[in-house]
């Protein structure tokens, strides 16, 4: 059994460390709120823009666009968004898994795979595997991302696309869905197509203006970045969601181990108070004797 001081320090230690965990409990529930919202209120837009995708895809010219060209797929790109800090439970994790998953089954089909990591625990992760190529790293968006921090990710993506340096662009993130759920998702920017939106039927008949090439490079510019964005946004509040309830998991268990060190602290003064009276008792029966 530990002596008494040790375990003195050890609940003033946990004790410490339980303000700490409770603080960011509370930090990261606010921030919860505030990322949940510009969430669910940008939802709309995206699906507004998949919709505008379908539409565009339904004109017989613009499958020929560099955009929506499709080519045999030799080099692959993912777009990875993870956190800039640890500490919020199996957040990065989940998204790792989902990257390791897909660069294995690339390995197998003889696919190059090349990564932008969004969050620094997602460029640690990737500079540690072979024949993985960390084309760049942008490690701070912010609580509160804007358009321009988004738009080096974009153009990055969209020049490698159109110059054909990679054949295909992957974005993994966590799709927010509640407090208690979060997914991770794996989903198709580049080449730009109706994979899971649901086509309209029989031809467009559209006229544009200047040119075709023109204003569906444009439009289709601003979709994939309302698709990253939106990602952005389902990410963060994931990642606030998830350290919130780490952060609350780890204050009820420092809490349960302060009650377990009190238990053997009370345990151990009882044990010395017990031996120090059968000491005097023993001493006092020897001088009677």
């Amino acid at each position: 059994m530990a002596s008494t001081l040790a375990l003195k320090q050890r609940i003033k230690s946990v004790k410490g460390t339980r303000q700490i965990t409770k603080a960011m409990q509370l930090v990261s529930a606010s921030k919860m709120r505030r990322a949940q919202d510009y969430a669910f209120r940008s939802r709309p837009y995206r699906d507004a823009a998949y919709g505008l995708l379908a539409r565009l895809n339904s004109v017989r010219e613009v499958a020929d666009l560099p955009l929506y060209k499709q080519r045999p797929v030799k080099t692959r790109l993912y777009v990875v968004i993870t956190s800039n800090s640890g500490l919020a439970g199996a957040y990065n994790a989940n998204v790792l898994k989902l990257l390791t998953k897909a660069l294995r089954e690339d390995d197998k089909a003889k696919i190059n795979s090349h990564v932008i990591a969004i969050g620094n625990k997602g460029a640690q992760f990737v500079r540690r595997l072979d024949d993985v190529e960390l084309l760049s790293v942008y490690p701070a968006l912010g609580d509160h991302p804007s358009a321009n921090d988004i738009r080096p990710v974009l153009n990055d993506i969209v020049a490698k696309y159109a110059d054909s340096e990679v054949d295909e662009v992957q974005l993994i993130y966590t799709m927010f869905k509640s407090q208690l759920a979060q997914q991770a998702t794996s989903v198709a920017l580049l080449p730009a197509s109706t994979d899971g939106i649901e086509k309209l039927d029989g031809p467009v008949l559209t006229e544009f203006e200047p040119d075709l090439e023109t204003v569906v490079a444009q439009i289709t510019t601003r979709l994939i970045e309302a698709q990253v964005w939106q990602a952005v946004l389902e990410s963060q509040a994931s990642e606030h969601s998830m350290r919130m309830i780490a952060m609350k998991n780890a204050t009820d268990n420092a809490k349960d181990l302060i009650d377990d060190y009190t238990l053997e602290l009370n345990t151990a003064r009882q044990a010395a108070i017990t031996q120090e009276l059968a000491e005097i008792t023993g001493g006092a029966e020897a001088l009677n004797g």
